[in-house]
């Protein structure tokens, strides 16, 4: 079974976190919902506070497959401020593993060079920080092993493409026309 943690900071995008989370664990994919503050509840830029599954400091990244990191502005700024958080994505990145952002959040990459010469989206006003990439406005990017969406409106295909890729595009095609989606 294919397993991610997904980066709960304080300001997060509330729909971009859970949709991901939702989608994977209805396709049996094992999400655990990490909080980078230490504590085992985080709240998100609309004051929605969820429980999560551990700390950063209990998690064994080796254990994952995939890294997420949701968006919102603080939550973004909060994720890149965060120096374990970056140390993991950037094992990732080194080991080709996959590691996914959406909305402000691929602003992390493409400050990293993760994104040269990749087609890479992001929150339109974030675009600039998209370093090195071909920016597009499709509503997921999937480059090798990096994975970039645009934001709270392109969550549900953001959580599809992960799906797909963890667990094959037929389930994630199954799980679209489950959920009444397109």
């Amino acid at each position: 079974m294919s397993r991610i943690a997904v980066f709960f900071a304080e300001g997060y995008e509330e729909i971009e976190a859970l949709t991901v989370v939702d989608i994977c664990r209805r396709c049996e994919i094992q999400v655990d919902m990490i909080s980078t503050n230490g504590e085992y509840a985080v709240i998100g830029s609309h004051g929605i506070n969820v429980e999560m599954d551990k700390t950063f400091e209990e998690a064994d990244f080796s254990e994952y497959d995939m890294l997420v990191l949701p968006g919102g502005k603080i939550g973004t700024e909060n994720l890149e401020a965060h120096q374990g958080v970056m140390e993991q994505i950037g094992a990732f990145y080194r080991e080709g593993k996959y590691i996914a952002a959406i909305c402000a959040a691929p602003s992390i990459f493409g400050h990293r060079g993760y994104l040269n010469g990749r087609n890479a989206c992001s929150y339109p006003s974030f675009e600039s920080h998209l370093m090195g990439a071909k920016v597009t406005k499709g509503p997921v990017e999937i480059s090798d092993h990096v994975i970039t969406s645009r934001g709270m409106g392109t969550a549900i295909d953001f959580g599809l493409a992960i799906a797909g890729l963890l667990c094959g595009e037929e389930k994630a095609k199954e799980m679209a026309k489950t959920i009444v989606y397109r």
